[in-house]
């Protein structure tokens, strides 16, 4: 969680420093911090399916899936941060960003449902429910931002520099999806096997 924070804070005050604490500085280090919030995020969004589909050699990184998500949900402290500097520089209308906040009501959701004993407040499947739910809404808003608003030429000044961003956000929602028909097919098998 230090290392999330202290990075998208040290990234944050570089791009600061050297663009200005203006709008333009503040743009560039939201950009920033997106980025590097994000790659916590994949790495932890990723981390199960990967040791489901290809075994043993991605344990490792799907036994850490919880410290990289509590790193993303750190390093956001820094990204909300700069919002909100934005919002009180900011002359114009801003708008209301809601699909930005909903990503960040269930950043810090699943934050808290990570202390073990709020986790065993709720029943397995409810947490499983509220685990994938957020998950997946937290990709829906990194989709909105990595790949459809780039497709918007008008609104992006370089869309090509989120194709990276788009792909690994495509390559981790297939990914997924295998593991999860693969667990639903071998659980359907094992129910085949014992009839």
């Amino acid at each position: 969680m230090a290392t999330g924070l202290l990075v998208a804070a040290a990234l944050a005050a570089i791009i600061l420093t050297v663009f200005g604490a203006a709008e333009r500085g503040i743009d560039i280090a939201l950009q920033g911090t997106a980025r590097w919030s994000f790659l916590l995020f994949w790495l932890a969004y990723v981390g199960r399916p990967s040791e489901k589909l290809f075994g043993a050699f991605f344990h490792p990184l799907a036994g850490l899936g919880r410290e990289f998500g509590l790193a993303f949900a750190a390093s956001m402290i820094v990204h909300v941060g700069l919002v909100l500097w934005l919002f009180y520089i900011l002359t114009g209308p801003s708008g209301t960003m809601m699909l930005f906040w909903s990503g960040i009501f269930f950043t810090y959701l699943l934050a808290l449902f990570s202390v073990p004993a709020l986790r065993r407040a709720l029943s397995p499947l409810m947490f499983g429910l509220v685990f994938t739910f957020g998950m997946e809404f937290i990709a829906f808003v990194f989709a909105t931002d990595f790949i459809l608003l780039p497709l918007q030429a008008d609104t992006v000044k370089h869309p090509s520099g989120y194709i990276p961003f788009a792909i690994m956000l495509v390559s981790a929602a297939v990914l997924r999806a295998a593991a999860f028909a693969r667990s639903r097919f071998s659980s359907l098998l094992h129910v085949v096997k014992r009839t």
